[in-house]
């Protein structure tokens, strides 16, 4: 009997903080309408998981960013997308997100993080900022 390979996607994201504060992102999209996120994307060919972060982080937050360290790779089934989350330091630019693909983008302690574990888009969220405060 043959097994089926999956190809899985592979997603950059940044945990942005600042002043005790994490940013997060709302869907727009249909599958995670509502549900908050990272500021993350899919890593195209061509692009490097660290270029992938860096630009999403842009693109979705409007901040520059410096990456810092890899705080973990996150993958819950062979289906799921591997997700590797990145230790950012804000260089440039202010907060602003494109309102065709994100509904918001705000601040919210580790605690409201906590506190709405069935609103994010998966548990690699709150287990990266939760690694990256722990470290801090």
């Amino acid at each position: 009997m043959q097994k089926e390979t999956v190809k899985a996607d592979v997603v950059a994201g940044v945990v942005i903080e600042q002043e005790g504060k994490y940013l997060l992102v709302q869907e727009k999209q249909p599958r995670a309408y509502k549900l908050w996120n990272l500021a993350a994307g899919r890593v195209d060919v061509g692009d490097t998981i660290e270029q992938t972060a860096v630009k999403e982080a842009k693109e979705e937050s409007g901040f520059e960013v410096e990456l810092g360290e890899r705080i973990g790779i996150y993958q819950e089934d062979a289906q799921d997308a591997v997700k590797h989350a990145f230790a950012c330091t804000i260089t440039g630019g202010e907060l602003s997100f494109p309102e065709d693909e994100l509904l918001d983008a705000n601040w919210f302690t580790l605690e409201e993080i906590q506190g709405m574990k069935d609103q994010l888009r998966g548990d690699w969220i709150l287990e990266a900022i939760e690694a990256l405060h722990t470290n801090q």
